[in-house]
């Protein structure tokens, strides 16, 4: 029963660095062959290792892809902080938010195409590496609504859930990997416009 468990989660720093080494192999095989269209025995025969060796480390390719999809996820909200960090109202991180978001989706996409397909399928498919970049993003909203309230830019009536959540459901086609590959020629306008008109609802 050890022998078992030890299999299947790191032992060391040597088993973090195949795990790493399979990520980085992964990254590149997705990035040129597509995610969907690869096999863990197509993985497995590219990094030179058993695909036996490869399920000691992961338990499925959903499992290699969260990996990549948690990094690359990871990126976008590192781009997005950035952005709003020294923002000086509420008003203009929310601007911020939405144009960093959409920004950094195309770039995604039309850099790093088939590692966008990664991120499509885990919205897709709900992974939990999706979902909690959703809440992530929905719980920084909410912050900036706070914010706004608390200096007086934002009215209060509206509950706070509601207000991010409505929020969260403009914002979505430009910056859901699913919706945005289909609305990439307007989500530069959209960013601005929108961020304009969601900003009106929220005047005190």
């Amino acid at each position: 029963m050890t022998i078992q468990n030890n299999e299947h989660t790191p032992r060391g720093p040597s088993d973090h660095s195949i795990r790493d080494r399979v990520v980085e192999a992964a990254t590149e095989h997705f990035g040129h062959f597509g995610f969907e269209k690869t096999t863990v025995s197509d993985l497995a025969k590219s990094i030179g290792f058993s695909k036996a060796y490869i399920y000691k480390f992961f338990d499925s390719k959903q499992a290699i892809g969260e990996v990549i999809c948690t990094n690359r996820l990871a990126m976008i909200m590192d781009i997005v902080h950035s952005a709003i960090a020294d923002a000086p109202s509420a008003a203009e991180k929310m601007r911020r938010l939405f144009r960093a978001l959409t920004e950094a989706g195309s770039d995604l996409f039309f850099h790093d195409r088939k590692l966008y397909d990664i991120a499509a399928v885990a919205a897709r498919d709900k992974w939990p590496s999706a979902e909690k970049h959703e809440e992530r993003l929905k719980k920084l909203i909410e912050q900036i609504i706070l914010e706004g309230r608390q200096s007086g830019e934002f009215e209060r009536k509206t509950p706070l859930d509601e207000a991010a959540h409505a929020i969260y459901l403009v914002m979505r086609p430009y910056i859901s990997p699913v919706q945005l590959q289909y609305n990439l020629e307007t989500a530069s306008s959209a960013a601005a416009i929108l961020s304009s008109l969601i900003l009106r609802s929220l005047s005190p």
